[in-house]
């Protein structure tokens, strides 16, 4: 079984070479501060209504060490965390978040370095009454995210491994960065060459 920190040494772009559009969050959930380290680990899945975020703040306590919070928020008016959440989540151990939704006190998020990938930054926060189940699938950036599916965030974008998967893809992402390093710049050009080449052939491109 393959340690899912090994994850961290896999760029999202050769990811998404290997899991398709499907599996890549849309470009509005972007990381808050910069620069943010990569984020790699596996999904503790939340969803708050909207207006609300109870839950997320209840999952703070429940989620493994290691792990990343991911979010399906109901709204971008109400944030769903703050400075004093995201403190208690990274003494906890917790990796970080990825929230289809917003926050607030991004300085204080920035200054403790806690990463956070979300929509954007609102000050008023949402109420905490609703109570939703941990753990279900969630739609986040468009991506249907199931609990232990390995998340994988960076400045490139996000891209959701499924857990069932991840023993192979991280062997075909490590195949493919090797492949990728063995070959030099003149290389990968003649070939590019060639493959654009004979595309604008095909095409009826004249120069």
């Amino acid at each position: 079984m393959s340690d899912v920190t090994d994850f961290t040494d896999i760029p999202p772009t050769t990811l998404a070479d290997l899991l398709g559009r499907g599996q890549v969050m849309d470009i509005g959930i972007r990381p808050l501060w910069a620069p943010t380290p990569r984020l790699a680990g596996p999904a503790f899945t939340v969803r708050c209504p909207p207006g609300d975020n109870l839950m997320l703040h209840a999952a703070i306590h429940r989620a493994e060490p290691g792990s990343v919070i991911v979010v399906e928020a109901g709204d971008v008016d109400y944030a769903v965390a703050g400075g004093n959440v995201c403190a208690v989540a990274q003494r906890r151990g917790i990796a970080g978040f990825v929230l289809d939704g917003v926050i607030r006190d991004l300085a204080e998020i920035r200054e403790m370095g806690f990463p956070v990938f979300a929509r954007g930054v609102i000050p008023i926060p949402g109420v905490k009454v609703a109570v939703e189940p941990l753990g279900g699938p969630v739609l986040c950036g468009g991506v249907t995210v199931h609990a232990g599916d390995i998340v994988v965030a960076d400045e490139e974008g996000i891209v959701v491994t499924p857990g069932a998967r991840q023993e192979q893809v991280l062997l075909d992402a490590r195949a493919k960065l090797a492949k990728e390093a063995a070959q030099t710049l003149d290389q990968w050009e003649e070939a590019h060459r060639a493959r654009i080449g004979k595309a604008l052939a095909e095409g009826g491109f004249k120069d």
